[in-house]
């Protein structure tokens, strides 16, 4: 039996209070806080290990070193990737991309051809493209979404061609919750020779993950969104495109040998690791993975599962509340409006019942576009959220009716 009350006490920040209530924290899509565990490995490493890797023969470099590349190997195996060469650490998914479209994109991207990605993407996974077109003449196409926030049947099949390279799309949508059929996507992609990347930043905390029976070509996401540090990320990649792909940044480690007339570089995966890393963020990821693991991803999402369906409940017969994105397929997020006030100010009242939310776009600017709505209440859950804490959630929206609407 999964017990939520004895997982809460691993997270030291729950139990704090917000304006002397307790803390409602349903921001999780945002970031999620961090357990005991990470916190703990981070400050071991930072007071015992504390040095630069791959670098030093003494021992503290040696210890580091191990406790990065082991992290690489805890990443690895939490996606089931083939190889450990595949796992490129980053700063965060965005990042990712990034690297993604500057090194592949541009070596690869000619005047013409096409981009596929869809209308629920978060601007991470649209403005770097848009770039790379601008830098290329590539084109930038949008796979249409409805009215209940799932993609077009048979939008994407129309638009993919004999010219798209690449498709670009969220496992889950950070605005909606909308889960999408990536494995199908790829497939299809894949016939018609285009490649995927697949954006996890929102997948991976609520859903298992294995890039080899998937099939993608690329997979990112963020240590912050896994109950892990901020400014830590994962880029995997297919070996075969990795190899040829042209490194992001110049720098230190990524070097095999430098003279002033050439130089070489490293192997993969350093090849794209220029610089002194995130090293105490990596260990910080690795001890989050495993937290994770030692819950299970399954475990996870039957009760986040049961979370969504509560306030999804509770919703509906609140007059004047609109649900923001209803897919057959969600995953952890709840996205609403209320009719006659602002999201801000129901973010903001929220805040002084001790409720924490997310008010605004959500880096999603075309979904708010595609429903005409200038922003929307975003409540998202985490293995960490009870039902007295989604109840708690729509006294405080009662509160916010009795001050606007009554």
């Amino acid at each position: 039996m999964f017990d939520v009350h004895a997982m809460r006490r691993q997270f030291p920040i729950l139990a704090r209070e917000v304006h002397g209530r307790p803390l409602v924290y349903l921001d999780n899509a945002a970031t999620t806080q961090k357990p005991r565990a990470v916190i703990d490995a981070e400050r071991h490493y930072y007071e015992f290990q504390n040095a630069n890797i791959h670098r030093g023969v003494h021992a503290l470099s040696q210890e580091a070193t191990d406790a990065f590349e082991g992290a690489r190997d805890k990443v690895r195996n939490f996606l089931k990737a083939p190889q450990r060469e595949e796992i490129i650490f980053t700063r965060g998914a965005t990042e990712a991309i990034n690297l993604v479209a500057h090194s592949w994109g541009r070596a690869n991207l000619k005047s013409g051809d096409e981009i596929l990605i869809s209308e629920m993407e978060h601007h991470a996974n649209i403005v770097p493209w848009q770039l790379l077109c601008e830098a290329t003449g590539a084109v930038l196409k949008v796979i249409p979404i409805d009215e209940r926030g799932a993609l077009v049947p048979g939008a994407f099949e129309s638009l993919l061609g004999p010219r798209t390279r690449l498709v670009g799309i969220t496992q889950v949508s950070n605005a909606l919750g909308t889960v999408n059929p990536v494995a199908d996507i790829i497939r299809k992609s894949h016939a018609a020779g285009a490649l995927v990347l697949v954006d996890g930043a929102q997948a991976v905390a609520h859903l298992p993950v294995d890039v080899k029976a998937l099939d993608c070509d690329f997979y990112v996401f963020s240590g912050h969104k896994l109950y892990g540090p901020t400014g830590i990320g994962v880029l995997y990649g297919k070996r075969e495109h990795l190899e040829k792909m042209p490194p992001y940044q110049g720098g230190g480690d990524m070097i095999a040998q430098v003279t002033f007339k050439k130089t070489t570089y490293n192997e993969l995966p350093y090849k794209f690791e220029a610089g002194t890393p995130h090293i105490a963020g990596a260990v910080g990821l690795g001890a989050a993975i495993d937290f994770v693991q030692s819950v299970g991803l399954e475990t996870i999402a039957a009760h986040e599962d049961a979370l969504l369906v509560q306030a999804t409940r509770l919703a509906s017969g609140f007059e004047g509340l609109q649900v923001i994105g209803t897919a057959p397929g969600k995953a952890s997020i709840l996205s609403f409006v209320m009719k006659g006030v602002h999201p801000h100010d129901i973010g903001t009242i929220l805040d002084s019942e001790g409720v924490a939310i997310r008010t605004g776009h959500h880096c999603a600017m075309p979904v708010m576009d595609h429903y005409h709505l200038p922003a929307t209440a975003r409540a998202s859950f985490a293995l960490y959220n009870t039902p007295d804490e989604v109840d708690a959630l729509f006294r405080a929206l009662r509160r916010v009716e009795e001050l606007f609407l009554k």
